[in-house]
């Protein structure tokens, strides 16, 4: 039974991350979300109440802004989510900030920096 609920959860959290990002992508209208936001990830609890998004945000003018208009925005969010997702309970949405991806392109900044150039 544990795994049947832990497959359900999978499927509601992919769905979650698939929708989130198209409202994020295409439906918000706050001018303070700046750049290219990513949902990377969403985590919903077992009891179905809270869902942990993870949002990965490059090429913004200001993230902290952008990222804190996302938190504002996510009444918003939640009652598109609750149009389109059948849940019985719509989940509270918890943004959390990802900088992985941000992190691996400063990276990728610094090896091409210091790599020689290669010769053809």
């Amino acid at each position: 039974m544990a795994n049947k609920n832990l497959n359900r959860l999978g499927r509601i959290d992919e769905e979650l991350k698939k929708e989130i990002s198209n409202i994020i992508n295409y439906e918000l209208k706050n001018p303070n979300v700046t750049g290219l936001i990513s949902v990377t990830k969403a985590k919903i609890t077992p009891d179905l109440k809270y869902a942990k998004v993870y949002v990965s945000i490059l090429n913004s003018k200001n993230i902290k802004t952008t990222f804190a208009a996302l938190k504002k925005s996510s009444g918003f969010i939640r009652s598109e989510i609750a149009k389109r997702i059948n849940l019985r309970i719509t989940p509270e949405l918890i943004f959390v900030l990802d900088d992985s991806m941000e992190y691996g392109a400063k990276i990728d900044q610094i090896l091409k920096e210091i790599m020689p150039k290669e010769e053809n």
